[in-house]
């Protein structure tokens, strides 16, 4: 194969198929130079580029209402409040992270304000938890009839499992929650990445997605 033959087929693909498929093709031509299968690698000199990623978009209410209707124990109430309310991965939350008195909760090293829904339902799910595993000696927040008997974290499995099959999943609505963020307050990345601990590169493709859906809104009010 040359590399004309390479460019002519890159040439019908876009965005992250284009991004793919040249990845996957220097990796093939690469290994055969490598291993005397072929003397020059039609690749070498066609650059892969940054792959664009698409807009991010908002959940609509119907997909965040189901997800609702779904969550029907104190910890699958509790875990979806936390994702859509606070963007947080649940996992990892210790009993210490919650400060009832201070209405604080700590996520990702960073205290946030306890908003009234997220401190009933930790409320709800703490009494059930005292109720259900009285002895338990497992300091992560949430728990279960494995992980009540031993020190170790609830498994994401079990922590999605009431969402799977939903549109509006733990992570659709992580990214639902700092998508209206940069909505709310502006595509400013430095602001995303104070709130949400969020590194450069994924609070940059929040705040260009946010600034995309505002200048589209833009548009069709002027239209």
């Amino acid at each position: 194969m040359t590399r004309d033959e390479v460019l002519t087929y890159i040439k019908r693909l876009h965005g992250h198929q284009r991004h793919d498929q040249l990845i996957a093709l220097r990796s093939l031509f690469t290994w055969a130079k490598r291993n005397g299968i072929i003397f020059r690698n039609p690749t070498s000199r066609i650059k892969v580029g940054q792959y664009e990623y698409a807009v991010l978009q908002p959940l609509v209410p119907t997909q965040v209402d189901r997800s609702v209707a779904a969550a029907t124990t104190p910890a699958t109430r509790l875990i979806l409040a936390l994702a859509a309310v606070h963007a947080a991965r649940v996992a990892n939350l210790m009993l210490d992270d919650v400060d009832l008195g201070n209405r604080r909760l700590t996520i990702a090293a960073r205290a946030r304000p306890l908003d009234d829904l997220t401190l009933k339902l930790l409320l709800d799910w703490l009494e059930h938890r005292r109720r259900r595993w009285p002895n338990t000696a497992n300091l992560h927040l949430l728990i279960n009839n494995q992980t009540a008997n031993m020190t170790s974290r609830a498994s994401n499995h079990w922590i999605s499992a009431a969402m799977r099959g939903q549109d509006a999943t733990l992570e659709r609505l992580r990214v639902d929650r700092q998508l209206e963020e940069a909505l709310t307050h502006g595509p400013d990345p430095l602001h995303l990445a104070e709130v949400f601990g969020l590194d450069e590169k994924t609070a940059m493709r929040y705040a260009d997605s946010a600034r995309a859906l505002l200048e589209q809104a833009a548009e069709q009010h002027l239209q």
